[in-house]
């Protein structure tokens, strides 16, 4: 009897494997029918120790999960940024490329081990109720938030209907409790205001659907303003990247000619260059573009573009270091695979892969307060620091490798989860959760980046005495 049960799950592990590499690509399969015969191997040693730990480990085990953390663990293997997505992770990543969804409306992140509110978004019911910035969900619908992916799944569902959290909040000797309809919740990624008469300031907070789009309108009312535009600060600090398609528009609003990105794979057939267009509206104003560690891909390429074509002056601290693109395949059951598949490069042919962008000019920010100092992203680990992270160039081709099919589509860069060292935060709330004139003032950053605009502006009309 024991043995044929043997015999059951070893014909159950073997099938699964086979659906497995099947599901991830025929490449594996080209190997294999080419007589690989240290594949071959490898496939059967994978095998024996699934059955060993099947019959054997001290505890039972599911075989799905333990399929599914073998090809977690190989993908990790290959760089952080590489992984597979269960169908909850890959729907969370379509959501946070989107412009709205449905829940509560707060920005979340992790601190301290809680559940922490970064800011309520304006407007949201979880403002009208009263939620704050600094409180600890503990439960939602009376169970525990273990973590961020397990407070947003209990957090977010159908508009109309109702959840309940309960948080903790510092001066408050007990728990608290909001009742709160969901709604569905705009995901802002720009916001803009005028420092002074003629001189505007755009906060990029992520590259997703609406991006372009929604800095254009920033863009429009402040140059159409009572005043002309002498100046912008572009502020990507913190901003953690996103859709490669948009950071790329993004670059095209500012640059009217010459190349933005070059995309590099395995083989030189998958490069791919993208160049500037001339824009109807012609836009000669300076630009600032302001930096910081937290600032990663797909700001990093905004960054990059500016400064190698000399449109703006970068300003801040050098960036995360993320010069790689993942594009994300769809597999079975709802799963999805997001693999790194090419390096790129900036306009004067750079990788900023582990490097990072240098600013032009260097100025770290200067917190206003403890609090905020312990939050600055200058402090945070970068892509260099990261187990198994890629170089800036290949450092072994394999030319026997067969070239990663596109099959037509563009490349998608997308956002990485803080646990693999890049920021996060979900809502694009993280510094502060409306522009006001108090929290701009007081950065120290952008009245630097005004500083040089009011000068360059000044210094036009200055007469030179040879």
């Amino acid at each position: 009897m024991i043995k044929k049960e043997n015999r059951y799950i070893r014909l159950w592990v073997v099938l699964g494997i086979a659906v497995v590499f099947w599901t991830i690509g025929a490449g594996f399969y080209k190997d294999l029918s080419a007589g690989n015969e240290e594949t071959y191997k490898g496939l059967k040693l994978f095998s024996d120790v699934l059955d060993i730990v099947q019959r054997l480990y001290v505890d039972p085990v599911d075989p799905k999960v333990l399929i599914e953390n073998a090809i977690q663990g190989m993908v990790h293997g290959l760089d952080p940024h590489s992984s597979l997505l269960p169908p909850e992770a890959l729907e969370d990543l379509q959501v946070d490329t989107q412009g709205e969804f449905t829940g509560i409306g707060i920005s979340i992140s992790m601190r301290d081990g809680f559940v922490t509110v970064v800011a309520p978004i304006e407007g949201t019911p979880a403002y009208k109720a009263g939620v704050k910035a600094g409180d600890k969900i503990i439960k939602a619908d009376g169970e525990p938030t273990r973590d961020l992916r397990d407070a947003v799944k209990k957090m977010r569902g159908p508009k109309g209907t109702s959840v309940v959290i309960t948080i903790i909040r510092e001066g408050e000797s007990e728990p608290l409790e909001f009742n709160i309809v969901r709604d569905i919740i705009p995901i802002e990624s720009v916001k803009s205001k005028l420092l002074k008469p003629g001189y505007g300031y755009v906060w990029v907070t992520n590259f997703q659907e609406n991006t372009v789009r929604d800095l254009k309108i920033a863009l429009t009312e402040m140059e159409n303003g009572d005043a002309p535009l002498k100046g912008l600060v572009l502020d990507l600090r913190d901003n953690p990247g996103g859709l490669l398609n948009q950071a790329i528009d993004v670059c095209d609003l500012f640059l009217d000619e010459g190349t933005i990105l070059t995309i590099k794979g395995r083989d030189t057939k998958n490069e791919k260059e993208y160049r500037a267009r001339a824009d109807q509206v012609k836009r000669d104003y300076p630009v600032v573009a302001l930096i910081n560690g937290g600032s990663a891909s797909a700001s990093e390429i905004v960054a990059g573009a500016l400064q190698d074509h000399k449109r703006a002056l970068i300003l801040g601290t050098t960036s995360f270091g993320k010069g790689s693109v993942q594009s994300v395949e769809n597999l079975r059951e709802g799963y999805g695979l997001k693999l790194t598949i090419a390096r790129y490069y900036t306009p004067s042919g750079r990788s900023i892969q582990a490097k990072g962008i240098e600013p032009d000019i260097e100025l770290k920010y200067q917190a206003a307060n403890e609090a905020e100092a312990e939050k600055s992203q200058d402090q945070i680990i970068k892509e260099k620091d990261l187990l198994n992270h890629l170089d800036a160039e290949p450092v072994n081709k394999d030319a026997g490798a067969a070239a990663p099919e596109d099959e037509g589509k563009e490349p998608r860069e997308v956002k990485d989860d803080k646990k693999e060292g890049m920021p996060k935060i979900r809502g694009g709330e993280n510094r502060f959760g409306t522009l006001g004139e108090e929290q701009l003032q007081s950065d120290n950053q952008i009245m630097r980046a005004l500083e040089i605009l009011i000068s360059y502006d000044i210094f036009k009309g200055i007469t030179v005495i040879k």
